[in-house]
């Protein structure tokens, strides 16, 4: 049985309150034996970049060391960096975690139907399953399959379910679409052996809510539609998913029991099985091409930076964002080996230009780096 656990939440480190370098914080925000500003001190290259100008890259951490006693209760020690819900980045692809399983969720509340049963979306919508979805969502980010779960659940929903667990988030658009924001759901259309077809929806949802967050105006230029608008870009409709929220829906995922009834995600023992098996899942493993997507492509933590093979005794459950500039990954990582468990959440934006939307971005010089290489130092290093 798990036993609720007792948690114990280091000091925050902030960024603003931090020289650029290394050693020395001030106004005395620094908290000694904090892991994270443990791990950003390395004398690691990818780390020394972000730290010389971390006012620019926004980087906000979480990070939870996990306890087990002998009867197998466990217990969560956790450690922040820079965390502000207040300041807004975008959390691109994060968002799909909660629309699964609060899809799940509303999935189990429907008679007749099941993760395998096949339905459509609107008259002429291709043909689909949410055992198919959630394999495409986890196992290489797909997009379609996310809006698919939207559209069966809507703005309005969506959100209501994340407030009444306590947790914090507006999610207000599809992801890659156009008129992605459209308050109006298509309907969905449910095949079932008996009692005929289900259809749920269409949903109309409400205007999208305002933000009072800081820094939703951002940088100096934008691109639309072909041409260079020189204003910043304006976040105030984009999805909302902080970093605390993010971090506590994997952690109530991966440890159900240790949240209240009204805190969990509501669902099947065999529905959270499958998602937590599909979110570790590797892209090899369910038939894509390795080339195209090896095993660090969406497992930015420890191995992002490589296109070497993750190996076995080490298990990553996780969902990455990158999108805007910004690139944000929250995983349960657990060493088979060595039997040690950890949650890591992460967001680092990597946009010097300060223009959104060219595709101009140090992901791939800057941003994967930091990350591979914060979650070696939390991981390998302790």
């Amino acid at each position: 049985m798990w036993k609720a656990e007792k948690r114990v939440r280091e000091s925050n480190l902030s960024y603003r309150a931090c020289l650029p370098l290394f050693a020395c914080c001030i106004l005395g925000a620094c908290t000694a034996g904090n892991p994270i500003e443990q791990a950003l001190l390395a004398d690691e290259p990818a780390l020394q970049v972000v730290m010389q100008d971390l006012s620019h890259h926004q980087v906000q951490v979480l990070f939870t060391e996990i306890e087990r006693d002998a009867d197998g209760s466990v217990s969560f020690r956790e450690h922040s960096f820079g965390l502000d819900d207040n300041r807004y980045f975008y959390p691109a692809s994060t968002v799909k975690l909660p629309v699964a399983l609060l899809a799940l969720e509303k999935l189990e509340e429907l008679e007749g139907v099941d993760r395998h049963s096949r339905y459509t979306v609107g008259e002429a919508g291709a043909e689909s399953s949410f055992t198919d979805d959630l394999i495409a969502l986890f196992v290489v980010s797909d997009n379609p399959a996310n809006n698919r779960l939207y559209e069966f659940l809507g703005k309005d929903e969506i959100n209501l379910r994340l407030r009444r667990k306590g947790l914090n988030a507006r999610i207000s658009h599809r992801l890659g679409n156009r008129d992605s924001d459209s308050l109006r759901t298509e309907a969905i259309t449910f095949s079932r052996p008996e009692g005929g077809p289900l259809r749920v929806g269409p949903i109309d949802n409400s205007p999208i809510e305002v933000l009072p967050l800081d820094n939703l105006l951002q940088g100096s230029a934008y691109i639309e539609n072909g041409g260079r608008i020189e204003e910043p870009f304006d976040f105030s409709d984009n999805n909302y998913l902080p970093l605390s929220s993010l971090h506590q829906i994997t952690q109530r995922l991966v440890f159900p029991e240790a949240f209240t009834g009204e805190e969990r995600f509501q669902l099947s023992d065999e529905h959270r099985e499958f998602v937590l098996s599909t979110m570790k899942t590797l892209p090899r493993e369910a038939g894509y091409d390795e080339s195209v997507y090896p095993d660090g492509r969406l497992k930015y933590f420890l191995f992002g930076d490589s296109r070497e093979r993750i190996p076995e005794h080490i298990e990553i459950y996780n969902k990455i964002g990158r999108a805007y500039g910004y690139l944000t990954d929250s995983a349960y990582i657990v060493d088979r080996r060595t039997n040690r468990e950890f949650l890591i959440s992460a967001t680092i934006r990597v946009n010097a230009n300060e223009t959104f939307n060219d595709d101009d971005y140090e992901y791939v010089e800057i941003g994967i780096p930091f990350l591979a290489e914060l979650g070696r130092q939390l991981v390998f290093e302790r």
